[in-house]
């Protein structure tokens, strides 16, 4: 389905500031009242975010996970990665758990959260993306199913100048199309941070990677498989969305999908093929 604009529920977290001076004390304390009425101190479900120089960006997810609908109790847990800019001033206003990971790497600090995390469940969580309401109760339930040990979800990128939203349609097609190969034999090339969720007892036994690559989340998932099922929670009520920062990195939004074209054309042939050797995902 084509989407030509953002959709409008995340327009009250397209906040307009660039550094921590900017933020109101007023949008503070709407999250912050928005949380008290939500976190619980016997929490079944950690939500994890690694943040390394986030200091806007983390406002803008904290205050999507504060407007969650659901019955089950949860607690959010942000990970301050060695930030350099003031992550950590924006956290410290936010009532939410935090801790430090001095070792850099989203594996180190997510890693230091889930040791860290109250609940039963894990759901990963990144500091750059924004969460619909139902996404916590769906892959929560998903996760619950007997016999299942790893569940992970769908993402869309923000359009902005430069990306249109028709033309971030087609690449996300693509990407979901590919994920349905993936998943037939592969489904740990599938799970990225941003939208996945595992049970902590297993989680803590696999334990995340202790350096400084991308990939982490994909081998966790990879690492738990012995454990129980991977299962995709495929419903737009829980698509995560994020800004095209990684695109980005490719130039123009044409060759960032000539790029994943290619790439998924030349390992076509290992989605079918029982897991042998492990690759790292990318977005």
């Amino acid at each position: 389905m084509i989407k030509f604009k953002n959709p409008d529920w995340i327009k009250p977290y397209e906040y307009p500031y660039e550094k921590f001076e900017q933020i109101p004390e007023s949008v503070f304390a709407e999250i912050n009242h928005n949380l008290d009425q939500r976190i619980s101190k016997e929490p079944l479900v950690s939500i994890l975010i690694a943040a390394w120089n986030e200091e806007i960006n983390i406002l803008r997810s904290v205050a999507s996970l504060a407007r969650l609908e659901t019955k089950i109790p949860y607690e959010i847990i942000v990970v301050n990665n060695n930030s350099k800019d003031n992550t950590q001033l924006t956290i410290d206003k936010l009532h939410v758990r935090s801790f430090f990971a001095a070792k850099q790497g989203p594996g180190p600090a997510r890693q230091v959260g889930q040791e860290n995390a109250l609940g039963k469940y894990i759901l990963l969580a990144d500091a750059d993306c924004i969460y619909p309401v139902k996404w916590l109760e769906k892959m929560a339930n998903a996760l619950q199913k007997p016999g299942v040990v790893v569940v992970y979800g769908r993402y869309a990128f923000l359009s902005e100048p430069g990306y249109a939203r028709w033309q971030l349609s087609i690449l996300e097609t693509f990407k979901n199309i590919i994920a349905e190969l993936r998943h037939i034999k592969r489904p740990f090339m599938n799970t990225y941070g941003m939208s996945m969720g595992y049970i902590k007892e297993y989680g803590l036994k696999a334990g995340f990677l202790n350096n400084n690559i991308r990939g982490e989340d994909g081998r966790m998932t990879y690492d738990l498989m012995p454990y129980g099922k991977v299962v995709q929670v495929r419903s737009r009520s829980t698509t995560v969305w994020t800004g095209p920062r990684t695109l980005k990195q490719d130039g123009t939004l044409t060759n960032a999908l000539k790029k994943r074209i290619v790439k998924e054309i030349r390992r076509f042939g290992e989605f079918f093929h029982t897991r042998m050797k492990y690759h790292a995902p990318k977005d």
